[in-house]
């Protein structure tokens, strides 16, 4: 149901590179890489921007709006 994602190197520079890019702080910026190294389509937030998509394949939704 649900799938563990290692934090590997690629993943660490991908959120430096967000981090630069977007202006995230390093923990958000790491839970973007996250995302979008498990290949997904939509990240569930309620402290980062809603509608706001990262890179054109990861779309924010805040849950609670």
């Amino acid at each position: 149901m649900c799938k563990v994602e290692i934090i590997s190197f690629p993943i660490i520079e991908l959120a430096l590179d967000i981090q630069e890019k977007y202006r995230f702080s390093w923990y958000d910026s790491l839970i973007i890489a996250s995302a979008l190294g498990a290949g997904c389509d939509t990240l569930y937030s309620d402290d980062m921007q809603n509608g706001q998509e990262i890179d054109g394949r990861l779309h924010i939704v805040n849950p609670f709006i």
